[in-house]
């Protein structure tokens, strides 16, 4: 399992969501208790997006990794 950090605003969470629907692993976005899947644009959209997002990925997909690392923060 691989994590990151990231931060996103309203218009990023398209590109986001659509990279990780194609993962062919489970993409899950966590914010304090919350946790959503992260192929779900509506429920992205629902997270606080003024606060950093901890991302959950179980495998490798070059693609999505790129797009993280767009979004990344320290």
């Amino acid at each position: 399992m691989q994590e990151r950090r990231i931060k996103l605003t309203t218009e990023d969470v398209k590109e986001f969501v659509n990279s990780a629907n194609r993962c062919e692993f489970d993409v899950d976005v966590f914010y304090n208790r919350i946790l959503i899947d992260a192929k779900s644009i509506l429920g992205v959209l629902s997270m606080d997006l003024n606060n950093v997002l901890t991302v959950k990925y179980h495998g490798e997909n070059g693609d999505f990794e790129r797009m993280l690392a767009k979004f990344s923060v320290a």
